[in-house]
């Protein structure tokens, strides 16, 4: 009788990673969608607070195969950290979202516009590098456009944060503003920070 090969046959990990990029595509897409609008919108804040949850789902899949799994195809810390990063990008598009209502933003800055488009371009490259983790093949393109977008992120940041400073805004309204773009910037971050771990992924199993 043949022995039980130890190379896991099954692909959960990996659908379950390619679910989790396409959620926090969609996260990113809303939000996108949501800044265009606002304040006319504001169900979409919904919409994203329950792609979160979808997140928070996925990441505790991942977690409990992981416990449950005695081969993994993957090293066991690079799953749980990118599940972890994953899972940051969604939790920071939903604080966002969550600021828009919480301080009573009247209208989106264009930065924050600028913002969330870099950030849907992003995730645009994530999501396809995960729908194709499983070939460890041809994935360099993906986190070095990812790194380019980080950099245009910090750009847009930087100089919306320096605008808020320039034309004599109330103070109060400077710190929301502050924290919106904060907020924004770690969500690209963290695409930035699941590229990283992709990139490590590939390098061990190439």
């Amino acid at each position: 009788m043949p022995l039980p090969s130890l190379i896991p046959k099954d692909r959960v990990f990996f659908d379950l990673f390619n679910q989790a990029g396409q959620n926090g595509l969609r996260a990113a897409r809303l939000l996108q969608q949501m800044l265009e609008t606002w304040p006319e919108e504001q169900g979409l804040a919904r919409e994203i607070l329950l792609a979160e949850q979808e997140g928070d789902r996925i990441t505790h899949d991942i977690a409990q195969r992981l416990n449950s799994t005695f081969v993994t195809p993957l090293d066991r810390e690079d799953i749980f950290g990118l599940a972890t990063a994953l899972d940051d990008v969604v939790d920071e598009i939903e604080e966002t979202a969550d600021f828009f209502g919480l301080y009573k933003i009247e209208a989106a800055m264009s930065q924050s516009q600028a913002l969330a488009d870099v950030l849907v371009r992003s995730c645009e490259q994530l999501a396809a590098a995960l729908a194709e983790l499983s070939s460890f093949k041809d994935l360099e393109k993906y986190w070095i456009e990812i790194h380019s977008l980080e950099n245009e992120g910090d750009r847009i940041s930087r100089d919306a944060v320096a605008s808020l400073f320039a034309n004599g805004i109330d103070p109060m309204v400077v710190i929301r503003w502050k924290d919106i773009f904060a907020v924004l910037e770690r969500a690209i971050d963290a695409t930035e920070s699941a590229a990283h771990i992709l990139e490590a992924i590939v390098i061990k199993n190439a």
